[in-house]
């Protein structure tokens, strides 16, 4: 079933942003650019989560948030906000949301803390950090800093091993060039060159070349994919 994020947020160029990035991913997102809408949409209780801004229009988000806390809803709530100060995360975290996060941001953390409360929400909290990512047989050991393909030692530089390691937290998702780019290269914006096919290139070269099985694959029109099926 396809997971629904309701996402309040008065600046439009955050919210296509956040918008574009969560549909590549498969949410069904609905989007409130006011207070008074975003609280009508979350009061219905559809959404797996809420991204709430802290300073909207209408009505401010802290006051969005308590009216969904007074209502009995428990959907995770992450608010988005350009206050950062202890103070403020401290605030908005005691009127009861579940994370805070401040502007910019990088839409692969909140991408990711997204999933971790979602998740929480259904199978509670999560605690075992992983220390060795892998893929059929790919092994990637974080702390060793080594990666091994059917046994064998593979050499790769610092921005494949990045590469890689981002690949296997997602195999078997599309990973989109939007992921690539913020999570890889710490880049917010797209800068209309190949790095990425070129860097994917020389790393699929060293994971699959010497290997019967493919593990990179090219999803033509949405970005690459780590798994052992086609």
């Amino acid at each position: 079933m396809t997971q629904k994020i309701l996402l309040v947020e008065d600046d439009n160029t955050t919210a296509d942003f956040v918008v574009k990035g969560l549909s590549e991913q498969g949410f069904a997102v609905d989007h409130a650019n006011n207070g008074r809408d975003g609280l009508f949409h979350a009061t219905d209780g559809t959404y797996d989560a809420i991204v709430l801004d802290r300073m909207l229009p209408g009505m401010d988000g802290m006051a969005v948030l308590g009216a969904i806390r007074a209502a009995g809803i428990t959907t995770p709530v992450i608010i988005l906000s350009a206050l950062g100060a202890v103070e403020d995360r401290v605030a908005g975290l005691t009127a009861g949301s579940d994370d805070y996060l401040t502007k910019p941001f990088a839409f692969a953390e909140l991408l990711a803390r997204l999933k971790l409360l979602m998740r929480r929400a259904t199978t509670g909290p999560v605690s075992a950090v992983e220390t060795v990512l892998t893929c059929h047989d790919l092994e990637m050991d974080l702390l060793s800093r080594k990666v091994k393909r059917a046994g064998r030692a593979l050499d790769l530089q610092p921005r494949e091993f990045r590469l890689l390691e981002y690949l296997m937290r997602h195999k078997e998702q599309v990973v989109t060039r939007t992921m690539l780019l913020e999570g890889v290269w710490d880049y917010h914006f797209d800068p209309g060159t190949n790095v990425i096919d070129v860097h994917v290139s020389r790393l699929r070269k060293k994971i699959d070349g010497e290997a019967d099985t493919t593990l990179i694959h090219t999803v033509r029109g949405a970005g690459y994919r780590l798994g052992a099926g086609e």
